[in-house]
């Protein structure tokens, strides 16, 4: 994993702050769901598969202008693409981890659970 993390390059930083935002937000919202904290996870959801996708395509980016510029063979090329695939991976790792927590919350709002509201005046 943490092999994977260094191929990743500079783009796994804010992958991995921004999937750690959105899995703490999808806890929050299985142990206590509220309605006010979906638009979140679904902000929180597009901010880290963009993230990861943004660090897929600078990887690809600097294989191709590498590969171009110094004449290497596709296997390079290849190597470079696989490399630059983590970013993507470890993004949606973050979105199957939270899936499964908003999942939770959903559920309990489902079974009639309590739903928390917001008083008015606090």
């Amino acid at each position: 994993m943490l092999e994977g993390f260094r191929d990743g390059g500079w783009g796994m930083f804010p992958t991995l702050v921004f999937g750690l935002v959105m899995v703490a937000a999808a806890i929050r919202y299985a142990v206590r769901p509220e309605a006010r904290f979906l638009p979140l996870l679904w902000g929180l959801g597009a901010l880290t598969v963009s993230s990861g996708a943004l660090g897929f395509v600078t990887g690809l980016i600097t294989t191709f202008h590498y590969v171009s510029a110094h004449n290497e063979p596709g296997n390079i090329a290849l190597q470079g693409a696989g490399e630059s695939l983590n970013n993507l991976a470890f993004a949606l790792m973050f979105v199957v981890l939270s899936s499964l927590a908003a999942s939770l919350g959903a559920w309990k709002l489902a079974r009639g659970g309590p739903i928390a509201t917001r008083q008015e005046g606090h």
